[in-house]
């Protein structure tokens, strides 16, 4: 079915609470790009990615004087080969970046409608392996006290979290072990704590920081350096006695096939809106089944809920919204420390889409 319009939207989401980490500081909004695809019967795709608060319009540019254009009129069920053509046109201008969060919004739109064309929920479409997924309340929470950190744990779990994430990378390590042993000592021995640095460290200091959270037992220690340092993520589970996730910031499917033969990461951790939409992302999820590692992965939980539940070797689902449940009319269920993926056909995501108006950038 040929592709009637593409519209892009570009957004600005003010934060309920400001979020902090090591490398981002403190963040009071973020940028939402979406992308409305429709066919010529009139069905519609939705996709979207998001920034940390700068270059959405960079990205919405790319959508709107690039792939708009390319997309006009285009067969909308041949997603392979568009994905091909949309990469190969801004490849020269960008391999990555950018151009990766266009190509992802414009890929998870594609994918939308070809699961509502079926009739059937993106999940199914894409295999079919269980909709409850295990999932994670991921803090932004650097800077948080001691005292609100814990707060915000036991909100987490009131919601129904089995898991929880928070922030290390710190000025001190002290204070990271202090701040991960109290809340190691909150949750009780072994209720799955994840930690992440958001690449604060260089190797040498995260295999020294994963060494002091070596008795803590964590489930991963996330993004303990920069992604570009392959090798030093390769001597940080080599040396630092700890598992580690990585991925967020990894943009092609190339990244990761590097990343996980050369040994740096134990869980995986590719987004969808960034390393190349739903196509790129289950590429990933099956280069990790083959080396037999647990999949886990970041952002946009309402759309990777339905990647995870189609694959056998999923891990954890993280879930943080950065606010963006106030938009959408049906945001996921978490029961009992699962995200459940809908039954709705395609992603099931229904932005308010008079409410974004009034927060149109």
């Amino acid at each position: 079915m040929p592709i009637s319009s593409i519209e892009p939207g570009l957004y600005r989401i003010k934060l309920p609470v400001p979020l902090s980490d090591s490398t981002h500081g403190t963040m009071t909004d973020f940028e939402l790009v979406t992308v409305r695809l429709r066919d010529s019967d009139g069905a519609e795709g939705v996709g979207y990615t998001y920034t940390t608060g700068a270059g959405g319009a960079a990205v919405h540019a790319l959508i709107d004087q690039y792939l708009r254009p390319l997309l006009q009129n285009a067969d909308a069920g041949e997603i392979e080969a568009l994905w091909q053509k949309m990469w190969w046109r801004l490849h020269y201008g960008g391999r990555g970046g950018s151009v990766s969060l266009a190509v992802s919004a414009c890929d998870i739109a594609l994918w939308d409608l070809k699961a509502c064309r079926h009739e059937t929920p993106l999940w199914r479409l894409l295999g079919g392996f269980d909709p409850a997924v295990p999932c994670y309340a991921g803090g932004i929470d650097l800077e948080f006290t001691l005292d609100a950190l814990l707060r915000q744990t036991d909100d987490n779990l009131v919601k129904g979290f089995r898991a929880i994430k928070m922030k290390v990378g710190r000025a001190r390590l002290s204070e990271d072990v202090e701040r991960v042993r109290a809340m190691r000592q909150h949750l009780g021995g072994d209720f799955p704590l994840m930690v992440d640095a958001n690449m604060r460290w260089t190797a040498d200091e995260a295999i020294r920081a994963a060494r002091a959270f070596r008795d803590l037992n964590l489930t991963w220690l996330e993004e303990p350096t920069i992604p570009d340092d392959v090798a030093g993520h390769a001597r940080i589970v080599r040396d630092g006695g700890v598992p580690i996730a990585t991925g967020e910031n990894l943009h092609t499917l190339h990244e990761f096939a590097q990343m996980i033969v050369t040994g740096g990461v134990t869980f995986p951790e590719p987004d969808a809106t960034n390393c190349g939409g739903v196509t790129v992302f289950m590429k990933v999820a099956h280069l990790a089944e083959a080396h037999n590692l647990p999949l886990t992965s970041h952002g946009a939980h309402d759309l990777t809920v339905h990647l995870l539940a189609a694959v056998p070797n999923r891990s954890y689902l993280e879930v943080h919204g950065f606010g963006l449940d106030r938009y959408i009319a049906a945001p996921t269920a978490i029961r009992d420390g699962k995200a459940v993926a809908p039954e709705t056909p395609g992603h099931g995501i229904v932005f308010d889409w008079a409410a974004l108006e009034k927060v149109k950038a």
